[in-house]
């Protein structure tokens, strides 16, 4: 798995794949020789790189078993691929330890993803090519595959706004809502209004600032209402968390209900 030097991007390599020059790997620690030491590139079946004793760590290293260690992971930047003689040089210096979090933290979300899918298969009876390839078409559309799942707990609808149908999606996203704590979350609902009196479109504004009054002064929470096309109203809510959320949707419905039966007209309520 890589993460490439504009911004950390795990993903799923098949055989014969090469990293390129630039890209962070996480690699494990196979050799130690005196002039360098070879590393295992997770994610490449087993490709190896190596490492010059020049690339170690900054200044002279007299011993580089006193940088690393066999078995040990660590984060290293491609510096040059020979891809003819099968070959991945590779450097340790070169790795910021900001870089370095970032990457182990990516790897780690990788892998705690892929269990998530693991999780799903054995639910749904899928085997281990199918979910292979589900779990490579999310990667396709969301970048990652942590990426995808922390959609689905930000939007429960993310999977089928993306095209993905099935009811797999929904054991997918239940999974990822349990698992996953996003950095916040989205939900959405729709408003079928109509006024028949002569407020008309005015009754129906009014309706829907009190909506989006009711996430004024919270911390964190938004509230939007979109015209989706007479009598269709969409809103979108974004909150810290699920409870947050359904809180606001709550009082922006109970806003508008009450807005509404003041003039002549109908509302139908549904949550997305």
């Amino acid at each position: 798995m890589s993460s490439s030097e504009g911004g950390v991007q795990m993903a799923i390599y098949e055989e014969g794949d090469w990293p390129e020059e630039g890209d962070l790997l996480i690699c494990t620690v196979k050799d130690i020789k005196q002039n360098g030491a070879y590393l295992t590139l997770d994610g490449y079946d087993g490709q190896e790189g190596f490492v010059f004793v020049g690339e170690i760590a900054a200044g002279w290293v007299k011993n580089i078993r006193a940088h690393v260690r066999e078995g040990q992971r660590v984060v290293a930047k491609v510096i040059q691929v020979k891809k003819d003689r099968k070959r991945v040089e590779l450097s340790l210096k070169s790795v910021s330890e900001e870089r370095r979090r970032e990457t182990v933290q990516s790897w780690k979300n990788e892998e705690r993803a892929n269990q998530i899918m693991r999780v799903a298969s054995e639910r749904i009876g899928w085997n281990e090519e199918k979910t292979t390839s589900i779990s490579g078409e999310m990667t396709e559309v969301f970048g990652t595959l942590y990426g995808a799942l922390e959609e689905c707990a930000i939007n429960e609808n993310a999977l089928s706004d993306s095209g993905f149908k099935g009811d797999w999606t929904g054991v997918v996203t239940s999974l990822a809502v349990e698992n996953i704590v996003p950095p916040f979350v989205e939900i959405r609902g729709t408003l079928d209004i109509q006024v028949w009196g002569e407020e008309g479109v005015y009754a129906i504004r009014d309706a829907l600032l009190e909506a989006e009054a009711c996430a004024e002064g919270i911390e964190d929470v938004t509230l939007t209402c979109h015209y989706d096309g007479a009598p269709n109203y969409r809103v979108d809510i974004r909150a810290p968390d699920y409870q947050a959320a359904e809180s606001v949707w709550e009082a922006a419905t109970s806003a508008v209900e009450k807005k509404m039966s003041s003039v002549d007209g109908s509302l139908s309520i549904e949550r997305a």
